[in-house]
């Protein structure tokens, strides 16, 4: 490694396994619940099957517990989690202590658990004696929203310590997307990147954009006066930057008269409206140019010369380039460094489907050590990402955010469906192997949900889950649906898969909750006129009263969702504990958790060749 400052310590093995170990005790009585589906909540008689306690008082103690944020003091971090109180009932296996269930659960959370390393001390750790490389004022937030750029800025800076740390320069982004993480780690910190993506269409779509982020800079590549150390002056008022934006059409008219060439680049098309208020606010912004685009998210830049790093090469138009003019010789000078630094900081977009056995060597093929990250893989692409870590030579670190844990495959999930896939997304550990240990759909499903959002009112209304529920028991009674399709069971759960096609919006859309029913029995393609309004607002009022449950209830669901989360991130942390080429590995919270739910990264380096 190219650094000697020793990493944080981190929790070993025999330690993680007696946390994991408690955990799964907990877990297995209360997995019924995080696995139960509000949709079914009224038509399977959830509450009565579950819970002996009146909702009240689940409100009253977990709305108290919620309220406290601060983390379990010493005793009770110490006092009898190894025999656990009577939660449930030895029989009925209800429910029966909501007081001990919600100190469970707290303890058994990311935060209170212990095995998460500090961010600030890993970086303290990564950035001795190192020396950051940056292609000029760069900010996160002039190309991507606010929460990427949150994301990106915050994982970007980890990811060059690690780098550098190991002495490499090539980094490997699995599952990039649109590629905004593989961008900024090209143009803020010189790396070579690598962004593989299984979708043709987020490759082709990040090269689209940077075509366009490159048109942009054309329009306003005006040539600017230089001081005199060669740099670009900012513009002083609003009439300069028009004037400019005008002498650029000017040019554009020059380049393009041919009827062919107009009719594939309108004026409309590279010229912004001073008449929209949005780009009113164009002229205001006197240190800056900014550039608003409808279709991509809001795009801002302060020199054109430093988006030129940031394309990758194969995205320059050759219909493109500037018109012919004079440039002054520290103009010329200046762009023949933007060339070579373009050359050697290279940001390259590729499309492959990646899993644990995929030979890195047939899709790079000047391999070399290497840095694996990957900001939000989804579904099983996190333990892949852990396993191409630890089965390649060349991977020397890596550094993985997972998400959307519900389409998370289980080796041991039952009934087990029908696939010949030989390594699944969940378990990795040996322990939880051997266990034959599985969470289930929508427990996983649970894990999703964003407890600190929910904490602080950003979840989903209870309103929604009981329109929701009430409709389940309408279908089941008026039209004799007791099993619910894929459609039906999605059809308010935007929020777990937004690119699926069958998922609505209904209750967003709905006035009441009669309207709600119509247009969901009208997106099921079922018979509305079948039913009278009577009848439906009936239905309403039956389960109205019942509408606390269905809170209680969800909450009970959300305090589990962190214990399911913790067990998910848990195995992998001890799956990489467990493999002896491991010089160091650990579970860092990287993100703010109201900005970015899926906020803990598994951090891993190999030892020393």
């Amino acid at each position: 490694m190219a650094a000697s400052c020793p990493l944080p310590a981190t929790q070993d093995l025999s330690t993680l396994y007696m946390k994991l170990q408690g955990l799964v005790r907990f877990l297995k009585e209360a997995l019924p619940i995080s696995n139960a589906h509000t949709v079914d909540f009224y038509t399977e008689s959830v509450w009565e099957q579950l819970v002996a306690l009146p909702p009240e008082r689940v409100l009253m103690v977990l709305r108290r517990s919620a309220a406290d944020m601060r983390p379990l003091v010493e005793c009770e971090r110490s006092a009898g989690f190894t025999d656990f109180p009577k939660i449930f009932c030895e029989t009925s296996q209800k429910l029966v202590n909501v007081e001990a269930f919600a100190l469970t659960a707290k303890y058994y959370s990311m935060k209170n658990l212990g095995i998460s390393t500090p961010f600030e001390k890993l970086l303290v750790a990564l950035q001795v004696n190192q020396k950051q490389k940056t292609a000029g004022n760069v900010k996160s937030d002039e190309f991507m929203n606010m929460k990427k750029s949150h994301e990106v800025q915050v994982m970007s800076e980890l990811i060059n310590g690690l780098a550098g740390y190991c002495g490499i320069k090539q980094v490997i982004d699995v599952g990039s997307g649109k590629g905004y993480l593989s961008s900024f780690l090209s143009l803020k910190y010189g790396l070579k990147v690598y962004g593989i993506d299984s979708s043709n269409t987020n490759t082709h779509g990040a090269e689209k954009r940077n075509r366009k982020l490159k048109k942009h800079w054309k329009v306003y590549h005006t040539p600017s006066k230089l001081d005199a150390n060669g740099l670009t002056l900012k513009m002083s008022n609003e009439r300069k930057v028009q004037d400019d934006i005008q002498y650029e059409e000017d040019n554009e008219g020059m380049c393009h008269r041919s009827p062919t060439n107009q009719e594939m680049m309108s004026t409309s098309d590279v010229v912004p409206d001073f008449s929209n208020p949005v780009t009113v606010h164009f002229g205001k912004q006197m240190e800056n140019l900014h550039v608003y685009s409808h279709q991509e998210e809001t795009l801002y830049f302060e020199s054109p010369f430093s988006l030129i790093d940031f394309l990758p090469i194969n995205a320059i138009e050759p219909s493109l380039q500037m018109p012919n003019r004079k440039m002054s010789e520290a103009n010329k000078e200046r762009r023949k460094k933007t060339s070579k630094s373009s050359e050697l900081n290279i940001y390259s977009p590729l499309t492959s489907f990646i899993t644990a056995d995929s030979e890195l060597r047939d899709v790079i093929k000047d391999l070399e050590d290497c840095l694996v990250v990957g900001l939000h893989t989804c579904g099983d692409l996190a333990p892949n990402t852990l396993r191409i870590f630890t089965s390649k030579s060349e991977v020397r670190s890596v550094c993985s955010v997972g998400c959307c844990y519900h389409l998370l495959s289980e080796e041991f999930e039952s009934p087990k469906k029908e696939c010949t896939q030989e390594k699944w997304g969940f378990p990795m550990c040996h322990y939880l192997k051997e266990e034959r240990w599985c969470c289930g759909r929508n427990s996983r499903m649970s894990a999703c949900l964003a407890l600190e959002r929910v904490a602080v009112g950003q979840g989903l209304s209870t309103e929604s889950l009981f329109y929701r529920a009430v409709l389940q028991s309408i279908v089941k009674d008026c039209y004799g649906i007791t099993k619910c399709c894929h459609l039906i069971r999605l059809l308010d759960y935007q929020y777990f898969c937004k690119n699926d096609q069958h998922i609505g919006k209904i209750y967003s859309k709905s006035s009441s909750f009669l309207d709600y029913v119509r247009k969901s029995l009208k997106k099921l393609g079922l018979d509305e006129s079948k039913l009278p309004e009577k009848t439906i607002m009936d239905y309403y009022e039956k389960y109205k009263p019942r509408m606390n449950e269905l809170e209680a209830f969800n909450m009970l669901k959300v305090i589990l969702a962190s214990c399911v989360e913790t067990l998910i991130l848990l195995d992998r942390l001890c799956y990489l504990k467990e493999q002896e080429d491991i010089a160091w590995s650990a579970l860092v919270k990287l993100f703010d958790p109201v900005k970015s739910p899926r906020c803990y990264a598994v951090i891993a380096l190999k030892k020393q060749q």
